[in-house]
């Protein structure tokens, strides 16, 4: 066992004093840490860009302390890494919603379209009640159990490709700072007025939206159609995802790494043609949190529909749960 380093650096009557160096073991793994007194003017996130190089890693020092921000003379423990991988303990586990989206409006609702009132007050109530918003990247590294993330995470997703990304959810996930995941369906990025062009789709890949694969028609995987052989049903599920993959290599110059199913249908076949085009996983809508151990082509999605109201989307945040823990 490598012993961790704790290096408490303190304050006399305003002047740094020459810091002392203490060495404690911990474990099997090993964590370096800063013990500091807060000064005026610094927050979670100053700290976080003083001691971990990154502002957006002030959720780490957080968790470390289990507290939710920090005032002048605080003495807190800055930890070079994340502490827990997937907050497993005899409580319980961690577990990440992730929400998807289709369609937004000024003021139109229905089933599919959420309107321009109610998704800023969503994501107004994720930056207030401190959730922290992460990319697909973010989710399957924790998936894997590569990285550990903040205990209240979310992912934000959008499905098809209609107008309303554009001009009602992309300005106001910039607002936010939120990163969010597009996927798209290629034969509908056609440029009329109801849909995307591919212009509209590069911006937003760049402005933070990651643009990720929806198949090329959108056809439900579970249905085989009228007359369709066995041999033609496996070549249109074949062409369904490489063709996709292909449009947007070619039109947007990256690779796709995560499928969202139509109808949120998939089968054995299905899989088995991601995982051999490099597909690092795929979503599903059934409803549900997702912890480290889901299996990456089944994911748990949770539709957010145009007619619930706040508590309807309060309650697909669940970001712990000792279900299992408890049978």
């Amino acid at each position: 066992m490598r012993p961790a380093v704790i290096l408490l650096v303190l304050f006399f009557q305003g002047c740094a004093v020459q810091p002392q160096v203490y060495k404690v073991v911990q474990s099997d793994d090993a964590y370096d840490f800063v013990a500091v007194i807060v000064k005026p003017g610094e927050t979670l996130s100053s700290l976080a860009e003083k001691y971990l190089d990154d502002p957006h890693k002030g959720w780490v020092i957080a968790d470390f302390n289990e507290v939710t921000s920090v005032a002048a003379g605080d003495e807190i423990i800055v930890p070079s890494e994340p502490f827990a991988k997937a907050y497993l303990s005899q409580q319980g586990y961690q577990t990440v919603p992730v929400l998807t989206y289709h369609n937004f409006s000024e003021t139109k609702e229905n089933l599919m379209m959420v309107t321009k009132d109610k998704f800023e007050r969503q994501m107004r109530y994720l930056k207030e009640n401190g959730y922290t918003v992460i990319s697909l990247n973010q989710l399957f590294d924790f998936l894997e159990y590569r990285k550990p993330l903040p205990r209240k995470a979310v992912v934000i997703t959008i499905d098809d490709g209609w107008q309303g990304v554009y001009t009602i959810a992309y300005p106001i996930l910039k607002k936010y700072g939120y990163p969010a995941t597009l996927f798209v369906y290629t034969d509908l990025i056609n440029g009329n007025r109801k849909t995307l062009n591919w212009e509209q789709v590069a911006e937003l890949d760049r402005g933070g939206v990651d643009v990720q694969g929806h198949t090329k028609t959108h056809r439900n995987f579970n249905k085989i159609k009228d007359a369709e052989s066995l041999r033609k049903y496996v070549s249109e599920v074949e062409n369904e995802i490489t063709e996709s993959t292909r449009i947007i290599k070619k039109k947007l110059n990256k690779d796709v790494k995560y499928l969202a199913y139509p109808y949120g249908e998939t089968n054995n076949l299905v899989i088995a043609f991601l995982k051999q085009n490099g597909y690092r996983g795929a979503f599903t809508v059934k409803r549900g949190s997702n912890p480290f151990f889901m299996n990456h082509y089944t994911l748990n999605r949770s539709m957010i529909y145009g007619d619930f109201d706040m508590h309807d989307f309060k309650r697909n945040l669940q970001v712990s749960s000792s279900k299992a823990l408890n049978r």
